[in-house]
């Protein structure tokens, strides 16, 4: 598995990562974005303004990514096929650099992307009924800070 920082032309893989890993893992959510949608939001807001690194195989297959700005994970995805491979982990310590204090949105239903994030130092800030997010869906804020 190659991890590199990520370049214009990923986004469109990437967001195909966040759509597959979406319905797949938290077909819970309703589909509130098109394909076209997504991409758009890719190409126009999250590579312009995060920092974002991509995994993938010899042969090119983007298998996840992590998208940060200052101090927040914004987006953390891994395609289904290939999460508990430990790409997740690469990524966010990545993300993590130079960062002294990290905070991330989970969902309260995401069981597995919870234990990830508390394994890896997160800890919960606040939970919430949801009526923040587009979802709707009860979620909740982690924050991880750097051990002096």
């Amino acid at each position: 598995m190659i991890i590199r920082k990520a370049i214009l032309d990923d986004m469109a893989d990437a967001a195909m990562v966040h759509i597959i890993a979406r319905r797949v893992n938290l077909s819970y959510l309703p589909e509130l974005h098109s394909r076209d949608e997504t991409m758009g939001y890719f190409l126009s807001e999250v590579y312009p303004k995060s920092r974002v690194w991509v995994s993938q195989t010899e042969d090119g297959l983007i298998t996840g990514f992590v998208a940060a700005t200052p101090g927040w994970i914004d987006h953390l995805y891994i395609l289904p096929d290939f999460q508990g491979s430990g790409i997740g982990g690469q990524l966010l310590d990545l993300a993590r650099e130079g960062e002294q204090e990290m905070h991330l949105w989970s969902f309260q239903r995401n069981a597995r992307a919870r234990r990830f994030y508390e394994n890896r130092g997160f800890r919960v800030v606040r939970e919430t009924d949801g009526s923040g997010n587009e979802e709707k869906e009860p979620d909740v804020l982690y924050a991880w800070k750097r051990e002096p």
